[in-house]
């Protein structure tokens, strides 16, 4: 069972490789964000939970997000990895989600971080913007600052799986099949070395 995280500022293609993934491997794709999305759409205990938290302006706990992921992980056992996109954020959350895996007597193989130049994220959100309506895409100022707030909260996370020699580096730029070969070759060398212990 590989345990992925895939980690990339915004607009550094992390959607596009987690589904390229998908279909290469047959890995579950669990990104927070549809993850939250599912829960309130669906007015589960926990969505409904998560939405009086947000309506009150306040973050949602980690334990709240620490459960839709445990329900999601549990709701598909025959999955042969996962990989998680947009969490863990933090230090805390990183150990929290190592302790969802203990549970299973399972641990996080892998942190995949995605490297891309800033002028090249932010030229490709301000493209983007084209097409996803959102504000926020389209102001060069709000983009700079996301991909800041990113590297602040995340690269303590990379720091504390490169202690247990978990983290790698891959190369955000060229084609996406450029991007996915990297990662895949990657995976394949994990995956191979797992097999031998």
């Amino acid at each position: 069972m590989l345990n992925l995280i895939l980690f990339g500022p915004p607009g550094s293609g992390k959607g596009t490789q987690a589904a390229l993934l998908v279909d290469k491997y047959g890995f579950l794709h669990i990104s927070t964000g549809d993850l939250f999305r599912s829960e309130i759409g669906n007015q589960t205990d926990l969505g409904l939970l998560a939405q009086s938290y947000m309506a009150q302006g306040k973050l949602v706990p980690d334990t709240v997000t620490i459960d839709m992921l445990r329900k999601k992980v549990e709701a598909n056992p025959e999955v042969t990895g996962i990989i998680f996109d947009g969490f863990p954020r933090t230090i805390q959350q990183a150990q929290a989600l190592d302790a969802l895996l203990a549970e299973r007597s399972s641990e996080v193989t892998a942190l995949l971080a995605l490297t891309v130049d800033e002028d090249e994220i932010v030229q490709r959100i301000l493209n983007r913007a084209k097409t996803s309506g959102r504000s926020d895409d389209a102001d060069e100022g709000i983009i700079r600052d996301r991909i800041a707030v990113y590297e602040n909260t995340t690269t303590p996370v990379f720091d504390y799986y490169e202690e247990r020699g978990k983290s790698f580096r891959v190369k955000g730029m060229g084609s996406i099949d450029e991007i996915f070969a990297r990662l895949s070759a990657i995976i394949d060398h994990i995956h191979t070395a797992a097999q031998k212990l």
